[in-house]
């Protein structure tokens, strides 16, 4: 195989060895089996076609300056598919063969697992969709648990710790009330495409959605979640449809490390004014500094009725955070929580 310059990589699709793939059919789950076949075979009748039984992961592998391979926190993407599946009520992996999978993975795509010097990673996506023959609204009974991997650059292809710009959502919703926010189904991420691809035609590089009922408080980015800082305090919104998400509970740990309070609330739309850095955070974002959030009455329209402005580079806590997690990651620091688990070469 060619050598790949993985340092030019944007976080996107990039052909890679296998995927792995397992199935729970006539209620039990098959072993996970690794194979060079990327397509699915399925019936036109499954469920996925019609219903939208899905729901999906984001975890990384990292090489470190060590050598070795980790994986970041493979345990609680199996703990938020569970939870996602209960929803969807369908059946979902163990911890155990969730690990194993993305261990196999890993291990099957060996040679487009990044180096350190190149800042990229091997970004793997676990997914579980519904595949029995129905028609009628009902819950899958069997299910396919696939683990497909890229080797990627950082999201979007923007600069590390280069803050970008945001606007509200005040006229299109990411999820209800009292609806599948707090899971990660492909669902929700297809009911904001529409409003995400408007922000970024107009320039914006994240969209910050509000509460569904009142419009006034925050909830999350588009594409991750929400924090921001103030008066010692490390501050991400808590809400039942925000999604739950692994990078900012690791960053709630550290902050702490760091002196900094930590608290899970409502945030007022106002309170915007306040802070003195915001971003937003995730897998595949990692930190992304926000520098300013335009409000308007709808995206599609000219009027800003108000911004917030932050500074025009990384806050000096966020930057702080941002180093101490990746530290962890690429095994530059001292994982003293224990949350990579390594891979080792395969025979």
């Amino acid at each position: 195989m060619a050598e790949i310059d993985f340092s030019k990589r944007s976080f996107n699709y990039y052909p890679t060895n296998a995927i792995v793939v397992a199935k729970f059919v006539d209620g039990k789950w098959s072993r996970p089996e690794v194979t060079g076949d990327f397509n699915f075979s399925l019936h036109c009748f499954a469920g996925i076609f019609h219903y939208a039984p899905s729901c999906f992961e984001g975890l990384k592998a990292y090489r470190g300056a060590d050598g070795r391979v980790r994986m970041f926190r493979p345990d609680e993407n199996a703990k938020r598919m569970e939870s996602s599946a209960r929803y969807l009520d369908m059946a979902y992996p163990s911890e155990e063969l969730f690990i194993e999978a993305c261990t196999l993975a890993v291990q099957a795509n060996w040679e487009h697992v990044p180096s350190f010097e190149s800042g990229a990673t091997l970004y793997l996506r676990p997914i579980l969709i519904g595949i029995n023959p129905q028609l009628g609204i009902n819950s899958s009974k069997d299910v396919l648990f696939a683990v497909m991997v890229s080797a990627v650059g950082t999201y979007s292809g923007a600069k590390i710790l280069v803050p970008g710009t945001a606007v509200m959502s005040r006229n299109y919703d990411r999820a209800a009330t009292f609806g599948s926010g707090g899971y990660k189904l492909g669902a929700n991420y297809a009911q904001s495409l529409h409003a995400y691809n408007l922000a970024h035609k107009l320039g914006y590089r994240e969209l910050l959605f509000l509460d569904t009922a009142t419009h006034t408080r925050v909830e999350e980015f588009g594409s991750s979640n929400f924090f921001g800082i103030k008066d010692g305090c490390y501050i991400t919104p808590d809400s039942p449809s925000v999604l739950p998400s692994i990078t900012n509970k690791s960053l709630r740990r550290i902050a702490e490390e760091f002196g900094l309070k930590v608290e899970r609330r409502a945030i007022p739309v106002e309170e915007l004014g306040s802070f003195e850095e915001v971003n937003s955070c995730g897998t595949a974002v990692v930190i992304t500094p926000i520098c300013r959030i335009d409000d308007k009455p709808a995206l599609e329209s000219d009027t800003v009725t108000r911004q917030f402005r932050y500074p025009e580079v990384c806050g000096k806590y966020s930057e702080k955070l941002y180093h101490r997690l990746v530290g962890i990651q690429r095994g530059i620091e001292e994982d003293t929580y224990g949350w990579c688990v390594f891979v080792n070469e395969p025979n």
